[in-house]
């Protein structure tokens, strides 16, 4: 019976020599396991690139940890990668971040600010030769949106709709999701559209290459305050790695570089520390208006 215990032993110390004993996950933060940084596609793509790259490098060297910039093809694209944990931290807008809050914990830390404030304004803009000139002109006209999880460039815009008795599922002739608030107002310059959403004043960024955009388009509405989009974390993201990296975020916005990093992907002037308490009465705007959160989080 010794004899036979003993080739037992020796054999399965053989399998687990052969098969390899399970590897143990490199630490958060390494080149085997950096911290995924992803943006949302809201204005010109290779701009955004370029930002994710600088920011993440900026973040790495303060921090000493090893950080990766990303953009995702869609809003919900990010939400998706923040819930499964294949990101870390991400820039979503106000009502994507809600989203994601709702669906699986994703937590506020930073709030952009843009000409002096943490908050902004959505626009509905169309072709000046359309004839549109007020909301209820759009019924039978052609809109482009940005994305369905987009605040100011579908989600507030649509219910500004209804409030005027134009229903954009049966009303509108035709609608587009173009992906982001640049395409929009170039969808509407060029007469793809004939109308579209977008934030207060997105032309101002496509001015130079179309500097007639503003006399092509005309703003037709603009929205009730919304919260500025920010920096988020995922649920279970280590406290005293997030202080670190909020810290440094903090320091790299009072640089130019950072200005002109951020600047350049979404306009960010500055930012500021607020938890996720900050977008209450925006949630409270939602439920006045029907949309059902928790439903669309399931």
């Amino acid at each position: 019976m010794k004899k036979w215990s003993v080739l037992l032993i020796v054999a399965l110390l053989a399998t687990m020599v052969l098969t390899g004993c399970p590897k143990k996950e490199a630490a958060l933060g390494t080149e085997e396991n950096p911290i995924i940084l992803s943006f949302v596609p809201s204005g010109d793509t290779p701009d955004i690139i370029e930002s994710a790259e600088e920011i993440a490098n900026l973040l790495s060297e303060k921090t000493g940890y090893v950080i990766k910039g990303n953009v995702a093809t869609s809003y919900s694209a990010v939400i998706e990668a923040m819930c499964t944990g294949k990101a870390h931290m991400g820039t979503l807008a106000t009502f994507a971040y809600i989203l994601a809050n709702e669906k699986c914990g994703v937590d506020c830390a930073l709030v952009s600010v843009r000409y002096g404030s943490p908050y902004y304004r959505g626009q509905i803009i169309a072709g000046a030769d359309t004839g549109i000139t007020k909301l209820e002109d759009l019924k039978g006209k052609t809109m482009c949106w940005v994305d369905a999880a987009s605040t100011s460039g579908y989600i507030i815009p649509r219910v500004m709709l209804k409030a005027a008795g134009v229903d954009p599922d049966t009303d509108l002739a035709q609608q587009t999701e173009v992906g982001s608030h640049d395409g929009v107002a170039l969808a509407v310059y060029k007469g793809d559209c004939d109308a579209g959403a977008t934030y207060i004043d997105v032309r101002d960024r496509v001015e130079n290459e179309y500097p007639d955009i503003k006399e092509k388009t005309v703003v037709i509405a603009e929205s009730p305050e919304i919260p500025n989009d920010g920096l988020q974390f995922i649920k279970d993201f280590p406290p005293d790695m997030r202080e670190k990296i909020v810290k440094a975020f903090l320091e790299i916005m009072e640089t130019d570089e950072g200005v002109e990093a951020m600047g350049k992907a979404y306009g960010w002037a500055g930012v500021v520390e607020k938890d996720d308490s900050f977008y209450d009465p925006f949630r409270a705007v939602l439920d006045a208006s029907g949309i059902d959160v928790e439903e669309l989080a399931k």
